[in-house]
């Protein structure tokens, strides 16, 4: 039986993700080059080891990149596309709907804590948590385990008693390795990405209710 729901936060709660892509391409076509989406979605859902922007377009352009510069122009641009965003449709349907049913409420996000709270404080979200855990709670982000492993911990949970629920295959990949059901919910950019094995995709979180997917999630073969 799934006692307990984890959300990760970017891209799944609100995207935050398009608009950090859409304002690095942008900064990339001013200075005449391409940004792929492949390459950009080795970093989502984790750190930037994966893939350094910056480093990417002295490459394409063959001059020097002053980071602090990129910051500026990149601050100005994701700002302006975050104004746009509003939290992803079934979001907080499910948040209410699990506190109705007594299932337990967690979060597990590869960004930092203030990053997370201050968006979840601004949409009302906040209170819904019973349990967050970020990077500044871990040693190793996703795609390692421990997040989820921490989360359901925290939560007084079994792994195997938990629900993930993520948009990237980064994510997919920390929740399955730590033994959680696992729910995609893609959104526009990670839509493009390749995934690994999960139990379960939604193109939005009101395509079905939450009881539904759990009903689903306990029904597949483990």
């Amino acid at each position: 039986m799934i006692k307990a729901i984890i959300f990760d936060f970017d891209g799944l709660i609100l995207d935050t993700e398009t608009p950090w892509y859409e304002a690095f391409r942008e900064i990339y076509e001013e200075h005449g080059a391409h940004l792929p989406i492949e390459l950009w979605g080795l970093g989502v859902g984790t750190s930037g080891e994966h893939f350094d922007p910056y480093l990417y377009l002295g490459e394409c352009t063959g001059k020097p990149v002053v980071k602090e510069q990129i910051d500026a122009l990149f601050t100005v641009k994701h700002g302006a596309l975050m104004e746009l965003q509003g939290v992803r449709e079934g979001v907080e349907d499910y948040l209410k709907e699990a506190q109705a049913k007594g299932i337990r409420i967690g979060l597990a996000s590869s960004s930092p804590r203030a990053w997370v709270e201050s968006y979840l404080k601004q949409h009302g979200l906040f209170e819904y948590f019973e349990v967050i855990k970020t990077a500044d709670d871990v040693l190793r982000i996703k795609p390692d385990p421990e997040l989820y492993l921490a989360a359901s911990e925290a939560l007084g949970v079994a792994p195997a008693e938990a629900a993930a629920f993520e948009d990237s295959p980064n994510g997919v990949r920390a929740a399955v390795s730590a033994g959680l059901y696992s729910v995609i919910v893609p959104n526009p950019l990670t839509a493009q990405l390749a995934f690994d094995a999960y139990d379960l995709r939604l193109d939005s979180m009101a395509d079905l209710s939450l009881g539904e997917v759990l009903k689903r999630l306990e029904q597949t073969e483990r």
